[in-house]
């Protein structure tokens, strides 16, 4: 490839320069700022008839990966634009710049003598020191390879990625609300691991809300807060599960808070998850919970067939198993309320294969699930969620049936249509005549507009997620 000379140098500075002052105009200024500003200018050279070729070096893997699939294509389409010949963009990684002399790979290191060395024998040599076991108690198979992702988990995804390439930036506290067994603690751990493969040094710790309590009791009997804010206080990353449990606790939403505002105050980051969105947190101080709620807050739904089949067939892989589609789909459609309970029908399944010696098949499945599939179909009918609804909202079962359209009955008719295809195997036709003999289209339209109102909806989205587990037991 042909040596730049200083005047092409020049030019294709300005030629980078135009073209992230261009994608700063077309992306989200928090996608421009997180993914695109802090890059280095691409060194360009000229490739003769195959057009320029734009080298970029990124400084982790993460950061390479996440940028080649997500804006490659229009970094190269807005620079061959700009230049009126075709770019090519070839990511690497930046080398690491030189350690400290006195570190080996971020290990500190201390004097000690090599085996076979007398002591005399000049400057003691530099080994490093014993490496510290791991505090931040990850668990090293949450990370986002492992993450499927859908429509249920997308948003809040697309904003952990976004904390973890840029923590301290944006979406700061980063709250992550929903059902048991839906991934948000997989996230958040997803969201630690790849902080530390871009910066060991970082820290970082995860933990449980009643690991919080438990620590601030324990230094409260032995008047011990300054180890308490040592520990917390510090951390450039804090991972909080379940924070709902921080309920009527006084002395540790003191000190959460405390905490809270010393991370913020230093631009660490936080990210907590919760059973229900800020506002709905019962016996939370009012100035904790508008704290939850200052930087994003969001939802991860229950995984649509899509996503659930997709779990399935990934956690079989991993499992070293084949599980055909149509297993897979079998199992998807009758297990709907979480990822855990998804994996555990799985490991049913795998198991009664394994002790039957039996191929995986549907009629395999069914007999591995009886009970599962037996209690579902008992306690879920249509007129059961008819029932529960109707009493969630205050009104008559009867009006479920009934030819009346105001609001205040039509909006939750429609919410019971939506569950009754969601949580039962009814048919829309089914559905339409258990509702007073509607048409299936009726239905149908009840259907997706609470579904696609609940993706934008959050008080909506609270509602139908209090109606499923009520349902479900």
């Amino acid at each position: 490839m042909p040596p730049l000379n200083p005047m092409f140098s020049t030019m294709s500075v300005d030629l980078w320069q135009r073209g992230c002052e261009q994608l700063a105009c077309e992306l989200p200024e928090p996608q421009f700022s997180t993914w695109i500003s802090p890059l280095p200018p691409a060194d360009i050279a000229d490739a003769g008839d195959d057009g320029l070729v734009a080298s970029l070096r990124v400084p982790n893997r993460f950061k390479l990966d996440w940028i080649r699939t997500q804006y490659a294509s229009r970094i190269e389409s807005v620079l061959a634009e700009l230049a009126g010949r075709p770019v090519r963009l070839e990511l690497a990684l930046a080398p690491r710049e030189a350690l400290p002399a006195r570190t080996v790979a971020g290990t500190p290191l201390r004097p000690a003598i090599l085996p076979g060395l007398p002591a005399t024998a000049g400057t003691p040599v530099l080994a490093p020191a014993p490496t510290p076991a791991p505090t931040h108690r990850l668990n090293s198979a949450h990370t986002f390879d492992t993450l499927v992702a859908g429509r249920a988990n997308q948003m809040a995804r697309t904003a952990a990625l976004h904390v973890a390439g840029a923590p301290g930036r944006m979406y700061n506290p980063l709250f992550i609300y929903g059902g048991v067994g839906l991934g948000k603690t997989h996230l958040i751990h997803a969201v630690g691991h790849a902080l530390l493969a871009d910066r060991p040094d970082a820290r970082v710790l995860y933990l449980h809300a009643e690991q919080f309590i438990s620590d601030v009791v324990k230094n409260y009997q032995r008047k011990t807060f300054d180890e308490l804010k040592a520990k917390y206080h510090s951390l450039d990353l804090l991972l909080i599960d379940d924070v709902q449990f921080f309920a009527g606790k006084e002395r540790t939403q003191e000190e959460f808070f405390n905490a809270f505002e010393a991370l913020l105050a230093k631009r660490a980051h936080i990210i907590m998850t919760s059973d229900t969105y800020p506002k709905g947190l019962a016996n939370i101080d009012e100035r904790l919970t508008s704290r939850f709620d200052s930087g994003l807050t969001v939802a991860i739904e229950p995984p649509e067939l899509e996503m659930r089949v997709a779990i399935l067939l990934t956690k079989a892989r991993s499992e070293g198993a084949g599980l055909p589609e149509d297993v897979a789909f079998f199992i998807a459609k009758n297990v709907r309320a979480n990822v855990r309970e998804l994996e555990g029908a799985l490991r049913k399944v795998l198991a009664f294969a394994k002790f039957s010696q039996k191929e995986i098949s549907i009629a395999l499945a069914r007999e591995a699930l009886k009970d599962l599939l037996s209690i579902q179909n008992r306690q879920i009918s249509v007129e059961n969620i008819q029932k529960t609804v109707a009493d969630f909202y205050k009104i008559k079962v009867a009006d479920m049936y009934s030819k009346r359209r105001p609001a205040s009955i039509a909006r939750p008719r429609q919410i019971a249509m939506y569950l009754a295809k969601e949580l039962t195997q009814k048919s829309l036709p089914e559905i339409g005549d258990l509702f007073g003999g509607r048409d299936h289209t009726t239905v149908l339209h009840a259907v997706r507009k609470v579904g696609g109102e609940r993706h934008k909806d959050t008080e909506l989205n609270q509602q139908l997620h209090v109606l499923e587990q009520t349902l479900k037991g």
